[in-house]
């Protein structure tokens, strides 16, 4: 399969209308069929069920749309990489969530840069989920992801800590003084609502939550009595005198790794996650 083929198919999967994926394409709506059906004959499947109202996918399409992501992610990472060796960036980028883990990320690059075989390491703080995507593309060639919420499908990772997760409120809610609550509890918190965060494709799911992308919006909306948030302990270091982090007892913890793609022989990011894993 081409690549071009690959991203047809993605966008037509993605938007499930032929005219509008051609539209995103910047193509016309016939090839982009062609090349569709074209495809299907070659792999002797059935990958959208058509109908006037649009398509759907099917099993084999759902499969299809998940190996293509990764394939298109992979091609664009090994662009992005070897251009960036072209340029001498001898560098790694480490990419983690904006105000995850401050203190233990402080310590790490401080031992880290004491390595004799370190090199300058740049740190991109991103929104939540970005930096899974970020690693994939080639934008970074290591990150913190955080289990149960990031995938690390095709990453080698190594396991650094698990911490329990806390229920943030406005200082001086009824919830404050308790030693913990329930997850049935925080479902069912009158006039603060959980937010909303975008999906991998920009939209939104359905629910009475504010829509937000990063955790600064979320901070504030708590402070203002308009939302409450579920969030791992060590995001709670800074927290301004208006917020309040009771435990959430029956939460599921979660679990900081260090990932990177497979098949890196760099020895920087060997130090690196060694220095990680030692910490």
């Amino acid at each position: 399969m081409e690549t071009r083929e690959l991203r047809y198919f993605v966008a037509v999967a993605e938007e499930l209308n032929f005219v509008r994926a051609a539209a995103r394409l910047g193509i016309a709506q016939p090839p982009l069929s062609r090349a569709i059906s074209l495809l299907e004959r070659r792999l002797g499947v059935t990958l959208l069920e058509r109908s006037s109202r649009g398509a759907s996918l099917t099993e084999a399409g759902s499969v299809l749309l998940r190996e293509a992501r990764a394939a298109l992610d992979a091609v664009e990472a090994a662009e992005r990489r070897t251009r960036r060796a072209a340029q001498g960036q001898a560098g790694l980028v480490l990419v983690t969530k904006a105000g995850a883990s401050t203190e233990r990320l402080a310590k790490l690059l401080d031992v880290y840069e004491a390595e004799p075989d370190s090199v300058p390491l740049e740190v991109v703080l991103c929104g939540i989920a970005e930096q899974e995507r970020m690693l994939r593309d080639g934008r970074a060639d290591v990150a913190l992801l955080h289990l149960p919420f990031d995938s690390t499908a095709g990453f080698d990772v190594e396991e650094l800590w698990s911490e329990r997760q806390v229920l943030l409120l406005p200082a001086g809610h009824p919830l404050t003084t308790r030693e913990h609550v329930r997850l049935a509890e925080v479902n069912d918190l009158p006039g603060l609502p959980l937010p909303r965060w975008p999906r991998r494709d920009g939209t939104y799911p359905d629910g009475p939550g504010p829509q937000v992308r990063d955790n600064t919006q979320v901070l504030q909306l708590v402070s203002l009595g308009r939302a409450c948030m579920v969030t791992p302990e060590s995001a709670c270091v800074h927290l301004p005198e208006t917020i309040r982090a009771v435990p959430v007892l029956d939460a599921a913890p979660v679990t900081t790794v260090i990932a990177w793609p497979p098949h890196s022989r760099s020895r920087a990011l060997a130090v690196l996650v060694r220095t990680a894993t030692r910490l």
